[in-house]
């Protein structure tokens, strides 16, 4: 049997703990230095792009309709000009003066 369910989190004020299932990664593929990551969260039904530029640390994740998913997976920044739920992920200047 397979379950993709897990116990997460402080157990509520009952002694219970509540049960959650952990997001899922629908693809994932590189592009230069580019991580493309398709993650499907479904505690809330959500489908998300986060894309990672592996040589600065910047990013920037979008929320999908589940409709564009794979169109976005495949084409991140035209999408990312167009959709309104987008936050860029800036790269950790720390990062870099300790390299």
């Amino acid at each position: 049997m397979n379950c993709d369910i897990t116990l997460d989190g402080p157990p509520p004020a009952t002694g219970e703990r509540v049960m959650t299932r952990p997001t899922r990664e629908l693809a994932q593929r590189l592009s230069g230095t580019d991580e493309i990551l398709l993650l499907w969260h479904p505690e809330i039904e959500r489908v998300e792009l986060s894309v990672l530029d592996l040589a600065t640390g910047a990013g920037l994740h979008i929320d999908v309709a589940p409709a564009d998913a794979i169109d976005a997976f495949y084409h991140p920044y035209a999408y990312a000009a167009r959709a309104e739920s987008s936050y860029v992920v800036e790269r950790d200047e720390r990062a870099i003066l300790d390299a």
